[in-house]
């Protein structure tokens, strides 16, 4: 009986040994398993409608779009997306195309980058630049970066521009090259 119960000490104390020298852990590899993992949701093919007081003011379309839900969620479309803004009528006023965005859902502000091109489809009026903020509550886009506006008789170069969602009236701020007045402004 003596026998049997050193035995078991023994073993018992083996077990424990082995147990704390075995459970050694890799703190790096214990912290990176406690850090919070902002969860992402992937969505192909996306078409997106925006309406306001029952009135369709936005169809948005993208191959590829994921949503980042952190703190303060957002949405990226890293592969293109276009968008279709429409007037009261629900007829087609503005385009805007761009290479990649990023949508700010509680600022309700878009980050657009890589190739942004705004159309004016009434007007004819393109502006092109490399990036572009459309803020949603004030219908209004802005940069201050360069800019170029294509119209049907003249091309206007600028850095820093405001307008309107729609394209119908703009502001760029420091203009470049030559540009046309009316010969009345002047006197």
């Amino acid at each position: 009986m003596l026998n049997h119960l050193r035995n078991l000490v023994y073993a018992v104390a083996f077990a424990t040994c082995f147990c704390v020298f075995s459970c050694e852990n890799d703190m790096k590899k214990v912290d990176d398993m406690m850090k919070k993992k902002a969860a992402v949701d992937e969505v192909t093919t996306v078409t997106s409608f925006m309406s306001q007081d029952g009135t369709m003011k936005a169809k948005l379309t993208a191959p590829f779009m994921l949503r980042h839900q952190a703190d303060s969620a957002y949405l990226e479309f890293p592969r293109t997306l276009h968008v279709d803004f429409y007037n009261d009528s629900v007829k087609v006023e503005s385009t805007l195309d761009a290479h990649y965005a990023r949508y700010k859902e509680f600022e309700r502000k878009v980050f657009l980058k890589d190739s942004v091109v705004v159309i004016n489809t009434l007007k004819k009026d393109t502006l092109r630049t490399n990036e572009l903020w459309w803020d949603q509550n004030k219908q209004e886009f802005y940069t201050d970066k360069a800019v170029r506006i294509y119209q049907p008789d003249k091309t206007i170069y600028g850095t820093g521009l405001r307008a309107a969602q729609n394209f119908e009236w703009y502001d760029i701020y420091h203009i470049t090259g030559i540009v046309l007045t009316n010969a009345n402004v002047l006197e």
